[in-house]
């Protein structure tokens, strides 16, 4: 059993997320969660199944997604690289970060060979060292991919070492659970936003294993923390939303309400008081899945 979380650059399109949906329950793989944001502009899959099964779903979505966004056109808050921006495979129970690992390489050189896009293997599948942190891949975003693609230092891992023309490049790797768990502040100061993001991140020293940018929200008309827990029994949400309470306080501003992206294991809201959009049964996984 794998787990993959493809992460697109479309969050508006009912239509497109439709069509990658059906892909995935078309090569048979269990859709578990599909979370769409039009401020990031970006939607989030969340699908789980035995390994054959998710190497083919995760291979039809990518195809699927390089055919169908245009990153000439796509503008979000989040940071992206490509239409597949990023595709991490996460091991469940009985099986190993090698399948893992082994999976992300063979999804990654087909989708270099089929689509000829440029292909960046991060985390635990990072064939270079500089490559494993998914931040230092994605600098530069799409609009800089080109220039950044003409550094020898930045060759893809697969693929052409020039942008496809209208989906980018594609972050593919494999890694244990994370869970992306936002919070939607009470003002729209993004730059309130960013300087608590500061304050909590881990490369800031804030939080262990906490990553967090401040972004706006123009349809909400408020501002964002949007963070990636990538350990949650080290820093669990809990202890993640005191920080930011104390942050917010001192910043003279509050958190609205909290937001689950995508799934998490359920033991990791354990003695969280708070209310949060998306905590739904379908989203919360069994903790005995993952390793």
């Amino acid at each position: 059993m794998l787990e993959c979380v493809p992460n697109v650059s479309e969050g508006r399109d009912h239509g497109v997320l439709q069509t990658l949906s059906d892909v995935v329950t078309s090569a048979g793989a269990r859709l578990v969660d599909v979370h769409a944001d039009a401020d990031h502009h970006r939607a989030v899959f969340t699908f789980l199944g035995e390994g054959d099964v998710v190497r083919r779903a995760a291979l039809a979505l990518g195809r699927a997604a390089v055919h169908a966004i245009d990153m000439r056109r796509h503008r979000g808050v989040h940071p992206r690289l490509g239409a597949l921006d990023v595709m991490p495979f996460v091991p469940l129970a009985g099986s190993t970060m090698s399948e893992a690992v082994a999976a992300a390489h063979a999804v990654g050189r087909a989708l270099a060979e089929s689509e000829r896009l440029p292909i960046f293997f991060y985390g635990e599948a990072a064939l270079v060292t500089a490559r494993r942190e998914l931040p230092r891949v994605r600098a530069g975003e799409f609009e800089g991919l080109e220039r950044r693609l003409a550094d020898p230092a930045w060759r893809p891992d697969a693929g052409p070492a020039t942008p496809h023309p209208t989906a980018g490049a594609a972050i593919i790797g494999a890694r244990s659970v994370l869970i992306a768990f936002n919070a939607v502040l009470e003002g729209a100061d993004v730059t309130v936003a960013r300087r608590i993001a500061r304050t909590i991140r881990e490369s800031s020293g804030g939080l262990p294993a906490v990553r967090a940018i401040g972004v706006p929200l123009e349809s909400r008309g408020h501002a964002q923390v949007a963070m990636n827990l990538l350990d949650y029994r080290r820093t669990p949400p809990r202890v993640v939303a005191e920080r930011l309470d104390r942050a917010c306080a001192e910043a003279g501003t509050s958190v609205l309400l909290y937001e689950l992206v995508g799934c998490a294991p359920a033991d990791a809201f354990t003695g969280f008081s708070r209310p949060v959009a998306g905590l739904i049964a379908s989203r919360l996984l069994d903790p005995a899945l993952f390793r």
